[in-house]
């Protein structure tokens, strides 16, 4: 009997996968949204608990960190006991989670909600990716991994716009009601469409390994945040420690064998640089307040113009995956978000040139984020370390976000002048942009990277 397919935007997947990528991409729009929905309502989270400003960023700090551990956990879960168990079990963590930061009564249980929030949604997109890697042909892949990739931008576009509107109306609290119902889905969903498969080749986590990773993180960025010397020595230290362990471990949670593969090593270190020019986005609508003093509404509207631009892209960068290959798709982020980056540092105090700005770099981050480097570990890897190489990007994007926020924040403010603080940084970020630009011009070429035998 025939095989039933579909198309979509002229690629044939088989009816089946339809379901499953639905089942995923709700997870993912989950996740995402928990990340960027709470940018609004931090004075009012600081106004209730009596917390200062300053250490708000504790909730997006801590968030990544655990996401980290979580990504860690879980991937090494997926590939030793199945996709459809750890994913539930991602989705179920995060939801509890959800319940403890609607009860917290102080800051400090909130921040153990966010703790466990993100600890669920460190697995739901590498586990997810992973899913998609066993059962999608690898002809397919792109196409997939962009229409589950599009809703963390979609999550983007509209977790500032909820949040502000339930914190102004009802209550900051209550933005995460809508992560029951999803959940509830998600859980029904996954329990006929996610695949059980697991390569059961998985040994114990590395503990010791992953807790000096996550003090190096802290260390170096607290040492990059208040520029002090003697931190960053101690974090670069931890940091070398870790990598010097994982060299002697049994079960590392960085597996030095995938970097012995060219393709991969350079694929990780361009998901760092991508981590800290996304890193940049944070920052935005606060330099526009600053510099050209609009409200924080048409502030973060204009941010908002890059988000949707990341949105409208992301489908058709995971398309062009499968006809002119990653290294291609990612020469043009790269590219678009430098120019991006640049007219914004050179024109952040006029209105049109930011506009432009915006428009330039967020289709430039739709070609990065998401799909590309994540088509190539999937083609890169087998099904045994598939779920852990994904997750290892998962967590490198995670580095770079953390790094490109302290940059940001070490730059920010040493500068004599809120001008110079701003052309400062973005010219920073700009040059970072340039050196991802080097480094993804020596990725294979498509006709190279199609049947290349995957690394073990």
């Amino acid at each position: 009997m025939a095989e039933a397919t579909a198309t979509i935007a002229g690629h044939k997947l088989d009816r089946s996968v339809f379901p499953l990528l639905l089942t995923l991409g709700l997870g993912v729009f989950l996740g995402a949204l928990d990340l960027s929905v709470l940018s609004p309502a931090l004075p009012a989270i600081g106004r209730q608990f009596d917390v200062a400003i300053g250490d708000l960023s504790w909730v997006f700090t801590l968030y990544l960190l655990v996401n980290i551990i979580g990504i860690a956990v879980m991937s090494t879960l997926a590939d030793r006991h199945g996709r459809r168990p750890v994913y539930v079990a991602c989705v179920a963590i995060f939801t509890a989670g959800s319940v403890l930061a609607i009860l917290a009564p102080d800051y400090g249980v909130f921040l153990i909600a966010r703790a466990i929030q993100a600890f669920g949604a460190g697995g739901i997109f590498p586990v997810a990716t992973a899913a998609i890697g066993d059962v999608v042909p690898p002809q397919r892949r792109g196409a997939a991994l962009g229409l589950v990739a599009a809703t963390w931008g979609l999550a983007a576009v509209i977790g500032p716009m909820y949040g502000g509107l339930v914190t102004h109306f009802v209550s900051w609290r209550w933005i995460f009601a809508p992560n029951f119902p999803i959940a509830a889905l998600v859980l029904a969903l996954a329990a006929r469409h996610v695949p059980v498969n697991a390569p059961h080749t998985r040994g114990p986590l590395d503990v010791f390994g992953l807790l000096l990773l996550v003090a190096g993180l802290l260390l170096l960025m607290f040492g990059i945040t208040g520029l002090h010397p003697l931190t960053m020595a101690f974090g670069i230290a931890a940091l070398a420690g870790f990598w010097l362990w994982e060299r002697a471990s049994v079960f590392p949670v960085v597996p030095p064998a995938l970097f012995a593969n060219a393709q991969l090593a350079k694929t990780f270190s361009l998901e760092i640089l991508i981590g800290v020019l996304e890193g940049s986005l944070f920052f935005i609508p606060a330099v526009l307040v600053g510099a050209q003093h609009l409200s924080y509404a048409a502030a973060g509207g204009i941010a908002a113009v890059g988000a949707l631009m990341f949105v409208a892209v992301i489908p058709g960068s995971g398309r062009a995956l499968d006809r002119i290959g990653s290294r291609d798709v990612l020469i043009g982020g790269t590219l678009l978000t430098e120019i991006g980056l640049v007219i914004f540092a050179l024109g952040f105090n006029s209105l049109w040139l930011s506009v432009i700005a915006m428009i330039v770099a967020g289709v430039g981050f739709g070609a990065l984020l998401g799909a590309p480097t994540r088509y190539i570990v999937t083609n890169e890897t087998t099904e045994r370390t598939r779920a852990t190489a994904i997750g290892l990007l998962s967590q490198f994007l995670i580095i770079g976000q953390i790094l490109g926020g302290s940059i940001a924040g070490g730059i920010m403010g040493s500068a004599y002048s809120d001008f110079a603080a701003y052309r400062n940084t973005y010219l920073a970020f700009a040059a970072i942009a340039l050196i991802a630009l080097l480094v993804t011009a020596t990725l294979r070429p498509r006709r190279r990277e199609i049947h290349m035998p995957a690394a073990d």
